[in-house]
């Protein structure tokens, strides 16, 4: 089985409080990829609660964004009818929960060959769910679509690949 995760699709991270051009420009190419892939899909949802700012990412991070319930923490409506299923929220960069659900299916229901990660951003989620799955599937091939990712910053984003590279992640689709 081959399983395709979409990294934080959402509004807040493409056009709302922490959007990018580069975010913006990913979307389409998210699209297309989620239409022409042959397995199974699976997105997180960055959520916050009303709390963010006292919390230690909102300490470090003061930009109310991915509030459980507003139109920024939704995934890109175009994204989310592709995927149909419900997204596994996450509160944090990383998603244990991720890990531990392909774990499961590897286990229980069928062997994985690869996992591809695509989406937002690059340099913080991405590289930390990248991470967990590595660590969680370690003969499994862990696959990034560069084409199909954005960072904070464009230097933040080739910094992450490079990291990623160096811990046996395959990146494909760099420019």
């Amino acid at each position: 089985m081959n399983i395709l995760v979409v990294v934080d699709m959402q509004n807040d991270f493409i056009d709302g409080a922490l959007g990018t051009k580069e975010a913006e420009k990913i979307v389409s190419k998210v699209v297309e990829k989620i239409k022409g892939f042959d397995g199974r899909i699976i997105a997180t949802r960055d959520t916050h609660e009303e709390d963010y700012l006292q919390t230690q990412e909102g300490k470090k991070l003061p930009v109310r964004h991915c509030i459980r319930g507003t139109k920024g923490w939704e995934i890109r409506s175009e994204i989310q009818e592709l995927i149909g299923e419900l997204p596994v929220d996450k509160k944090t960069f990383g998603c244990l929960d991720l890990g531990n659900t392909l774990q499961k299916y590897d286990e229980w229901q069928e062997k994985i060959g690869s996992v591809t990660l695509i989406g937002l951003c690059t340099d913080i989620c991405v590289i930390s769910n990248a991470m967990i799955v590595k660590a969680a599937l370690p003969e499994a091939a862990v696959i990034v679509d560069a084409s199909c990712c954005a960072g904070v910053t464009p230097e933040s984003h080739k910094q992450a690949l490079e990291a990623m590279k160096v811990c046996q992640i395959e990146i494909i689709g760099e420019e």
